[in-house]
């Protein structure tokens, strides 16, 4: 994330990068955790809770760290984490674009001599990774959650659907997006 965005979005709180990666894992083993009990719940509403609570989970701990990988992977460094509201108000309709300016979310700042170092090409791949994997990763756990036979997954799944589509669709057409974030450094 550069400084202006970095500005415009509401930042509660930075944590460190070795602090953000552990946080961001311990929430995606939670998930994986959540996932595995709504499989072998007993009752229905807590299969259901456990389903919804692995797809949150993953929605929140991924995007940050995708970012993180990938960008390591093409030689982009990082200086820290940072808490706090969407960096994409734009994407969302105005019911819920409160709701995520508000909301946790981890974004990852670059370091900038390494940001300038790098291809175009892999600072769009950086850029793509997150939003990419947002929509992606929930999306196939409650795939998985479908094909394990959990309580009322096949319409969660069609939520999950809808709900990508609409990230990547806010993501694409946002100027503050991560997929126009990728465009322009593919044209700079």
């Amino acid at each position: 994330m550069n400084t202006s965005v970095a500005a415009q979005r509401r930042v509660f709180a930075r944590l460190s990068i070795r602090a953000g990666n552990a946080l961001q894992v311990g929430g995606i083993l939670a998930a994986g955790f959540a996932l595995s009990a709504a499989r072998s719940a007993n009752a229905t509403a807590i299969a259901v809770i456990a389903m919804v609570l692995g797809w949150v989970l993953l929605y929140f701990c991924v995007h940050a760290i995708a970012h993180w990988l990938v960008g390591r992977i093409v030689g982009i460094r990082f200086r820290f984490y940072t808490v706090g509201g969407t960096g994409n108000p734009a994407g969302w309709p105005p019911g819920l674009r409160w709701i995520f300016e508000h909301l946790p979310f981890l974004g990852v700042q670059t370091e900038k001599l390494s940001m300038e170092k790098a291809s175009r090409g892999a600072r769009a791949l950086m850029w793509s990774a997150g939003v990419t994997s947002s929509a992606i990763v929930p999306t196939l756990a409650v795939f998985w959650a479908l094909r394990a036979g959990v309580p009322w997954s096949g319409w969660f799944f069609l939520f999950a659907v809808f709900w990508s589509v609409g990230t990547l669709a806010s993501n694409w057409t946002s100027a503050t997006g991560d997929y126009a974030k990728a465009r322009r450094a593919l044209l700079r």
